[in-house]
């Protein structure tokens, strides 16, 4: 490895970000310096390594095919040796860092984090609320808490809990509701005009293709529960994010039923975090969470109650 004093490593770092990025202007943003800067950076690395890396043109910087070839196994060094670095802060103050939905975050970890550093003092957990799914393998996250069809976008996970789905509405308005009927003499409360949810449901319940009334919309899932909350109409929530509402006495449950969706949630890890015994202790707690959170009602409707006609 003599070769590699003749180059530093803020040079190869340059020409990693460059080319994954694409664009002189978004890696200057990532590395924290001025384009300009990071222009002088490019040709100081090429001089040391004695390769043109770029061909330079008036739409921007384009990667040799040296440099092409290159890029991949860089990003890989890269990031073995971020993983390094991580894996020895970590040790010093055993942080997990874990990102996940900003609704899922506010809604229900944040009411529950208590309970995990009761049990593992010795853990400290950093919670990165993101509404996009982050890379795991390209960033200093642990863990990744994800919902959807598609569980991890290229990084293995594992399933913790199936999502399902059922209409919540005021108190008020629950005690005037015994039918299917009455349900839909409520105004619906929509996200989005997709209804996520509401397919799955009618279909449940024998109703598929039913025309839902006219309701608010609000362009946030958080919105809408608390707008069914103050007695605007039917939301159609998600089990886990909508029991505490339902402990609370906030909102009610019209109907029994509750139908599975597509989507899951699931537990996604960075590769070099799976050696952290914190990943796990973190999982475990997490899956007994989520249990108890759909449990109390499964245990008294079972898991397919029948609708009310």
């Amino acid at each position: 490895m003599q070769n590699l004093n003749a180059i530093p490593l803020s040079a190869l770092r340059t020409i990693e970000v460059i080319a994954r990025t694409g664009s002189l202007r978004a890696a200057a943003e990532e590395l924290g310096v001025t384009p300009g800067a990071l222009s002088q950076r490019l040709a100081k690395a090429e001089a040391a390594l004695g390769q043109v890396l770029f061909t330079r043109s008036s739409t921007g910087l384009q990667p040799t095919d040296l440099c092409a070839q290159m890029a991949p196994r860089l990003t890989a060094a890269l990031a073995e040796l971020s993983s390094v670095v991580s894996d020895v802060e970590a040790r010093g103050r055993n942080t997990l860092t874990v990102t996940v939905a900003p609704i899922f975050a506010s809604r229900w970890l944040i009411w529950r984090i208590k309970r995990f550093n009761d049990l593992y003092p010795e853990v400290s957990l950093r919670v990165l609320p993101a509404v996009n799914v982050v890379d795991l393998d390209r960033s200093e996250v642990d863990v990744g808490i994800r919902v959807g069809d598609d569980p991890a976008l290229g990084v293995g996970a594992t399933k913790l809990l199936d999502q399902r789905v059922f209409p919540v509405c005021a108190p008020e308005i629950a005690r005037q509701i015994t039918t299917l009927d009455d349900l839909f003499r409520w105004p619906v409360i929509r996200e989005t005009e997709a209804l996520y949810g509401w397919q799955d449901w009618l279909a449940a319940v024998g109703a598929a293709g039913r025309v839902l009334p006219p309701g608010p919309t609000y362009a946030d899932a958080s919105l809408c529960l608390d707008a069914a909350m103050t007695g605007q109409g039917i939301f159609m929530a998600w089990e886990s994010l909508a029991s505490d509402a339902l402990a609370r006495g906030q909102i009610s449950a019209p109907m029994d039923v509750r139908a599975k969706t597509r989507a899951a949630y699931w537990f996604a890890v960075r590769n070099h975090s799976r050696r952290n015994p914190s990943v796990w202790h973190f999982k475990r707690w997490l899956e007994t969470e989520l249990g108890c959170a759909v449990q109390s009602w499964t245990a008294q409707h079972g898991a397919d109650a029948a609708p009310a006609s």
